[in-house]
């Protein structure tokens, strides 16, 4: 079985700062400072490079791994979101936080 390697965020993140957003750099410092980023920082770093009002067609071809959805998860539970609340803050169906939250609670996603 392939192992997937994850891309390097840090990398991609620094690459595009230096070549095209250099007056951005320092608002994303802390962030690319550490060790490893997680699927929050990504979004962060995403928002302080482009804004808050990125189109919807680069939402279409996201995935998510288990850890993502459960960082997604977690966070609808320490902010008290609905479904349709926490959907809108990452530009996704509320369809699928349903089916998220049905797996996990089945399953038992950990």
């Amino acid at each position: 079985m392939e192992h997937f390697r994850k891309p390097n965020y840090k990398q991609i993140y620094n690459d595009l700062l230096m070549e095209k957003y250099p007056q951005k750099k320092q608002l994303c410092e802390s962030l690319l400072l550490k060790d490893e980023l997680s699927f929050m920082d990504v979004i962060k770093l995403n928002n302080l490079i482009f804004g808050n009002n990125n189109n919807s067609v680069n939402q279409k071809f996201r995935s998510y791994n288990k850890e993502s959805i459960l960082e997604i998860l977690e966070y609808q539970k320490k902010n008290n979101l609905n479904n349709h609340q926490l959907a809108s803050h990452f530009k996704m169906s509320k369809n699928t936080v349903s089916k998220w939250k049905k797996l996990h609670e089945s399953v038992g996603i950990r």
